[in-house]
This record gives C-alpha cells, structure tokens and sequence, in this order.
C-alpha cells in the first residue's frame, strides 16, 4: 500500500477507518471495471491483503489498549498510595510534639504542622507551603512575640539568624514573650533542603534556672565557709566599694568591732582607722590605698605591708576582680619577718665572721703565693746551681774518653757517665714537674714536622730497642701539627721510653693517622700491660707499676710529666691496657696544615775539630768554665775563658784577634745576661757564630737567640751537642754577613731535653 494513503502517525483507529474505505472503494471499482486483463483480480488479492493487515493492526490496537489501561489503573494506585502517604506524612509531621517544617532546596516551604511557629500568634496564618525562608525569618524577627536580646534589632537578629542558617546543623534557644523559651535547630536533608524543628524548653530552662541558684546559693555557703577556715582576712567589695562579704578572721587582724562589718558599708567607712592606727610600710600610706579602691579604670594589684600594734605585719594584697569589684586580703607575717630578722642578725654575724675567715684566707693565700714564689725562684736557683756542677761533670767525663786507654777505666768512665745521665735525669723531671705544678710554665704554639721528630726520637732510641731485643716499628706519614715543640717532644719521649723500657719481649710501635683534622700518635707495645685499678694511679708523682724498678729507672715522674703536659696544651691522650698483652696510648693534636715533604738533614758525623779554632768561652762559673775550657781544649781548639763580657772584651783587644766561636752564659754576674754579651759582639765583629748555655727554659729566651741568630744549648750540657755546634759553626767566607742559624726549634730542644 502506498504511504500516501495511510499517516502511521495517525491513531489504529484512524488508520483501519482509512483502510475500510480503500477497500470498499477498490471494490467497487473492480465490480464496475470489469474484468479487463486481470485488474479486478489483483484489486481483489490486494483488498485480501489490506484486510488481513487490517485485522493485525487491530489486534496491536486493542493490545495497546490494554496496556494503557494497565498504565492508567497502576497509575491511579500510585496516585492514591501518594496521596495516602502523603496524608500519613501530614498526620505525623502533626502528631510531633515540636514545631515542624520543610523547606526545599529552594528554600521554599514545602510544608509544616500547626504548632509550628504558634508561640507567634501574628504571623502563625502565614506560615503556608510557597513562603520564603528568607520571609520567614524576617516574620519572625519582626514579631512582638519574639523577645530580643537588650540592645539587639529585628534587622540585627535577623541577619545573625540568615547567617546561621549558612551551617549544615544549627541549635539555638530563642526567648519568647510570656517568659517561653523554644529550643529552634535546622538540619539539612541529603537534597539540599532544611527541616526546622521549635522545641518548647521552658520547663528546662526554669529548671535549669533553679539549680544553677540553688548551686550558686550552695557555692555562696562553701565560699562562706571556706573563708572562715582561711587564715587570712578577707574583704570582698563591688564595683561601687561596697562590701559584700568577708570573713571574721580580717577582724581579728585588724581589730576592726565585728559590727563595722555590714553588706553594703563602704570601703571609707571599714578602713577609715588604717591611717590612724596602723603604719604603712615599704613607702605605701592609707591614701594610696583608698585612691585605688576608688578609682574607675582598671586597676593593677596592690602590694604592701602595715605594721599593727608594734607587735604585728600584716602582708595586704589588692587585686580587681572581672565585674569591676575588688578583693583585700590581709596575712599575719609576723612570724616571718621575725625569723628574717633574726636571719638577717645571723647573716650580718656570719658576714663578719665570713669577712674575718676571708681576710685570714687572703693572708694565708698571699703566704702561699710567697711561699710559691719562693719555691720558684729556688727551684730556678736549685736548676742553675744543680745544673752548673752536673755540666761540670759531664764535660770532665766527656774530656777522659780520649785519654783513657785502660779497659776497666774506660769502663768505669761509661758508667759515671750513665750514672750522671740517671742524675741528669731525675732533674729534669722534677723541674718540669714543678713548672707545671707552679703555672709558670709558659707555652710557644708553633707548627711543627710530626714525621721529623718522631723519627728522630726513633732514631735516638732504636739502640734501646735494639739491646732489649725488641722490634721497634714507624709508621708515620707526614703530617704538620700545631703544638708546643718543647712540651710535644717530651710527651712522645716520655711515652715511647715507657713502652720500650717495660716491654721485655715482642715490639713497640709508632703510627700516625689523620681524620677530621686531627692528627693521632699512637705507642703500642706488648708489655706486660696495666691492671685496670692501676689505670688512673699510672698518672700519679712517684707511682711505679712495677714497684721493683731501680730509681735510675726513674721516679715515676714520666707519665705525671705527660698527663699535666697534655691538659697544659689540651691535647687529649687516652689509654687503653689489658694485662699480660700490651699497652696502648693514643695522643690527638690538630692539624697544621696539609704536610709538606722535607728533606731530612744528613746524620752528623764525628770530625776532627780544625786546628786552632779559636772559641770565645764567657761563664762566670768557674768550676763550668775550667771545665768547658778542659772539654774543647781535649777537641783541639783555642779556648779564651773569661768570667765577664768586660773580661772578654778586654782580652780580645789586648790580643787584637776576632774569636771563631763564641759560648756564651745566658745569667752573669751584676745582672749582665750573655745574650747582651752576643748582640755586642756581633756588633763589634761580626756575625760570628754563637752559642748561648742556659738552664732557663723559658719560650722567650729562644725567641731571643733566634733574633740573635744564636743557637741555644740548655744545661746540662751535653758534649755531644756541644761538639756538633762547634764543628758546624764554620762561617763560610764568601757570604758576607751570615751566620749559622739554629736548628729547628724541636732539633734544638732534643739537644736541651735529657732523654
């Protein structure tokens, strides 16, 4: 069929109306048409068809009809089950004791029950589904029934009420007239809308009113009480300085008649007696006290004492209370300020007595710093009066070597001469002990070649080693520190002759290592170790571990030397020892700078002395210089010996000859010194090469000679020091004007320090 003829979106109805009259008409035509080349027929076949689709269409109809009436009866059950929920809604919403209502997410009111806004019997008609919430609050500010808060406005209340209706939960009490109270609270639905709940809490407030009075009446009776058990007097007063509570104990303290005490007296009329009978101390008066008491601003606390009776302080204290009142209290302290008078009296005594104990002190310090002094300048006299005769010897021991030839003499020479190396010292111990104990021991910081002076020290005592059978190892890369050269060279001797002196069997070894710029000497050794409750004792004067040792061993000075030497430089030594397996003694200094290569100086070797050297000896001790004279004589040179510098002047212009060497003493008689005695000469003749002898120690006195471009050889001298000075101090010819420097300061103190 041609869609012309049929509209599908024509109803079935309309449709099998349309096809009823295609089909009558096409039959009509073929009943009139004939039968002319088969056309009626194929009308007919296709009238068959439009019936057949005829009846199918209206089959499909009344099934749709069917299931529209379906639709229709399903939808009318729904209608009413809303309707019946609904009304079920509004019976509950109605059957709430509160106040109830819904808003949409529009904030339109959807719906409320009856007493919903009732206590606002003017707007409570307009409380219908369509209002605004904003209108609603509005309403209700505006309404007389709502009592605002003192000072508040409908406008006010209404935008602070708009403002918490922001929250997702808001709980708030609102006053009504007639002294109602409605507990309002808002919750937002899942949908964006707001339920508003009005609780009437009237009931819970007046409850609530009544127990807080009857607390607060409970707690205005434990106040009372509590005040009466308080040793101090109370007086509680408003804003207005009327009193308003007290306690019976500011009577007693004040002697103020128990009637003066009334609610609502003044401050005036309760303390008017303050400024007659009582004396204010510290610098207070009554009127200080009545201006604070009546001032209008805000008012600081107020501290003060009175003095009652003469016999009584009491402590008053004043302090603003929040609602502009004020609040004394009054404390006996009698007690106290007598027992601080007594401690005063006590403390004066004490001052005195403490003052007197102190001048005894002064006096018995001032006689003990005499006495050390004292004690200095003896053991400085004892140093150069001990050292003068000990030089003395050694040089006469040094003098027989080549000119003894008998076996058993030569022998006996070796052995005096160990002996005065034992005395040599001995003395030198006590007197670096006794200048460390004194604080007069002076040091002189400098950067000093690690690796230089522990091999030379190695070098010094590997014959040491070498006797006892010992393996004596250095392992010590270069490194430059920064120490006392003096007080370094003997702390490492002293520990590195402890360890080859108890160690009879195995080694003794030297390392050096670096980390975080410090540098770490180690002495190890497999001796026979330390007992631990020896480990601090080991550091003590005189204290020996293996007690059998000979004093020519030593004292037990050595480790003392090095403990006091160690905290004078503030070098930190550590040891560690387990008995019957060694020792070790770790020393930490700070790094210099990085370690620079040195060249090491060629060992000196023995030499003839030149022919006729000529050396210019100035030593006032006679006994020294005969034997200085004696010693260098043995070397085969020329020796002028003379008391004085105004004897060696004298001497070398009456000979008209310039000396080769020049020994000098540093301390001569009448306060001359040698060094002057040096300067001189050099003046006068030269740089000759000099030498000045001393037993004074002092840093200075070498920066001295350095100045001087003298070398400095420490008493007692030591003839193999003293040779080696006198055979290397050749002035070379051709460089006008030089000299022979001193060695390194740590070279020249190994000549200096007795090993």
């Amino acid at each position: 069929m041609p869609e012309s003829l049929i509209n599908p979106q024509d109803s079935l109805e309309r449709q099998n109306e349309k096809l009823l009259k295609i089909i009558g008409t096409l039959m009509r035509r073929a009943e009139q048409g004939g039968d002319a080349a088969g056309v009626a027929y194929a009308q007919f076949e296709r009238s068959v068809m439009l019936e057949d689709e005829v009846r199918a269409r209206t089959r499909e109809l009344e099934q749709a009809l069917d299931l529209l009436n379906d639709s229709n009866a399903q939808l009318a059950q729904a209608n009413a089950a809303a309707e019946a929920a609904r009304a079920n809604l509004a019976n509950a919403i109605e059957t709430v004791q509160e106040g109830f209502a819904l808003f949409d997410a529009d904030e339109t009111l959807v719906m409320c029950n009856s007493r919903f806004g009732k206590h606002m019997r003017d707007i409570h008609h307009l409380f219908k589904p369509g209002l605004q919430f904003r209108d609603y609050v509005r309403l209700v500010s505006e309404s007389p029934y709502l009592s605002l808060p003192e000072g508040d406005t409908p406008a006010a209340w209404a935008a602070q009420r708009l403002a918490l209706h922001k929250d997702n939960h808001v709980v708030f009490n609102a006053r009504m007239a007639g002294s109602r109270w409605l507990q309002v609270s808002e919750h937002r639905t899942p949908d964006g809308g707001t339920v508003v709940l009005q609780t009437d809490v009237t009931d819970m407030v007046l409850l609530e009113r009544q127990e807080r009075e009857r607390l607060l009446d409970d707690q205005a009776r434990l106040i009372k009480a509590t005040l009466e058990h308080l040793n101090q007097g109370i007086c509680i007063f408003d804003s207005a300085a009327r009193l308003v509570g007290w306690n019976g104990r500011v009577g007693e303290l004040l002697s103020i008649p128990v009637g003066r005490f009334r609610i609502g007296s003044s401050f005036a009329s309760i303390f008017e007696q303050l400024g007659r009978d009582m004396a204010f101390l510290d610098g207070a008066d009554a009127q200080t006290l009545t201006d604070w008491a009546g001032s209008n601003t805000r008012r600081a606390p107020l501290s003060f004492e009175i003095a009652v009776g003469g016999t009584r302080t009491l402590a008053v204290f004043a302090q603003q209370m929040p609602d502009g009142g004020f609040v004394i209290s009054f404390t006996d302290i009698s007690a106290e300020r007598a027992a601080m008078r007594a401690i005063s009296e006590v403390n004066e005594t004490l001052e005195r007595r403490v003052m007197e104990r102190t001048l005894e002190l002064e006096d018995a310090l001032a006689e003990a710093e005499r006495a050390n002094a004292s004690k200095s300048r003896f053991v400085a006299a004892a140093s150069h009066d001990l050292l003068q005769p000990l030089s003395a010897a050694k040089l006469y021991v040094a003098s027989l070597e080549s000119d003894l030839e008998d076996a058993a003499q030569r022998d006996r020479l070796a052995k005096t001469n160990n002996a005065l190396q034992s005395v040599e010292h001995i003395l030198g111990a006590l007197l670096d002990i006794s200048r460390l104990d004194s604080g007069a021991a002076s040091v002189d910081l400098g950067e000093i070649a690690l690796h230089d002076m522990l091999a030379q020290l190695h070098d010094e005592m590997q014959p040491l080693a070498r006797d006892k059978g010992l393996a004596f190892a250095l392992d010590a890369a270069p490194a430059t520190v920064k120490s006392d050269a003096t007080y370094l060279r003997r702390i490492l001797q002293n520990l590195i002759a402890n360890a080859l002196r108890y160690t009879e069997a195995g080694r003794v070894d030297i390392a050096v290592s670096q980390e975080d710029g410090r540098v770490r000497v180690e002495i190890i050794d497999t001796g026979p170790g330390i007992p631990e409750d020896q480990h601090e004792k080991v550091f003590d004067e005189f204290h020996r571990v293996n007690a059998s040792a000979s004093p020519a061993e030593g004292l037990g000075l050595g480790l003392a030397i090095v403990d006091r030497a160690c905290r004078l430089l503030s070098h930190p030594l550590v040891m560690h020892s387990v008995p019957e397996r060694g020792t070790r003694f770790a020393l930490d200094l700070p790094l210099a700078r990085p370690a620079r290569t040195r060249t090491a100086s060629p060992p000196s070797t023995e030499a003839d002395m030149p022919v006729h050297r000529i050396v210019l000896l100035i030593e006032n001790d006679a006994e020294l210089r005969h034997a200085l004279t004696v010693t260098l004589e043995s070397w085969g040179a020329d020796v002028l010996a003379c008391a004085s510098a105004q004897e060696a002047f004298a001497l070398l212009a009456e000979i008209d000859i310039a000396p080769d060497v020049v020994l000098a003493d540093y301390q001569l008689d009448h306060g001359e010194f040698g060094t002057d005695a040096v300067a001189a000469l050099h003046a006068r003749f030269g740089p000759i090469p000099a030498c000045v002898i001393t037993a004074n120690r002092d840093a200075a006195l070498g920066e001295i000679c350095a100045d001087l471009g003298a070398a400095l050889l420490y008493k007692p001298i030591n003839p193999d020091a003293l040779r080696r000075f006198v055979l290397t101090s050749e002035q070379n010819p051709s460089e006008s004007g030089s000299v022979s420097h001193p060695a390194p300061r740590y070279r020249r103190n190994t000549d200096v320090i007795p090993t």
